[in-house]
């Protein structure tokens, strides 16, 4: 795994990044909660209308919003929210409508993205980012321990 490290960073890299403000990571989630929702609609047509490159296409594009929401904040959530507007989105778009008409229907292609673009946001969300926490909180110092038993 070591020849990914040029491309995705050790855990000692994201942590020598600084932090953006609260403030700016807050509207970065809710931004990325918005295209996770507008790329999973987007995938849904391009997967199906060009059928096995379309996929490619649409998991390239799911795999570079969550990896860039998670780099842009700096925390596992600016994975996780591109990722929970994408699911949300397909979770409606694969309910059949009134008319009968499916826009995600089953076959492998589908399944394949619904499949890959669920991988890619978990492996996304489980990179090494800049803290150990979801929501940027830095990590509590270690409790040290007293030698010789007492207080």
């Amino acid at each position: 795994m070591k020849f990914l490290h040029p491309f995705l960073g050790t855990r000692e890299d994201r942590l020598a990044e600084p932090m953006p403000p609260r403030g700016l990571r807050i509207a970065a989630y809710v931004l990325l909660f918005l295209l996770g929702a507008a790329v999973s609609v987007c995938g849904a047509f391009v997967q199906t209308l060009w059928a096995p490159l379309g996929v490619l296409i649409a998991l390239l594009a799911c795999g570079g919003l969550f990896y860039g929401g998670l780099r842009a904040t700096g925390t596992k959530l600016g994975a996780g929210a591109p990722l929970a507007g994408w699911f949300l989105v397909l979770a409606v778009l694969l309910a059949p409508r009134p008319e009968g008409d499916l826009v995600l229907s089953a076959t492998g292609t589908a399944y394949a993205y619904l499949f890959g673009g669920s991988v890619l946001g978990v492996v996304c969300a489980t990179l090494p980012t800049r803290t150990g926490f979801l929501f940027g909180v830095p990590a509590p110092e270690p409790r040290r321990t007293v030698k010789g038993g007492g207080r």
